[in-house]
């Protein structure tokens, strides 16, 4: 097994691992979106690139995805301390 190959199953494996993971925290989608981008290089480097440019799209799906649940996620922490401040909760 060559560096390039190792490096590709690594990648892989990252992003198995953190989409399993995406439902605990939204810094683990944010961790996919980063081994789609280390997957992407891999395709590029091994010259498949319709492999990277897929997860290169498959990246940037995962970055919506984490920006949304975080800003949906800071909002209902607002909300929370808004109502809890005006006692409605």
């Amino acid at each position: 097994m060559n560096l390039l190959t190792a490096y590709g199953a690594l990648a892989v494996t990252a992003m198995l691992v953190f989409y399993t993971l995406e439902s605990r925290s939204a810094v683990f989608v944010l961790a996919f979106a980063a081994a789609c981008l280390a997957s992407s290089a891999y395709g590029f480097l091994q010259g498949a690139w319709p492999f990277g440019v897929v997860e290169l799209i498959w990246s940037g799906v995962a970055l919506r995805r984490w920006w949304l649940r975080r800003t949906s996620t800071r909002h209902s922490a607002e909300e929370r301390d808004d109502d809890h401040a005006v006692g409605l909760k």
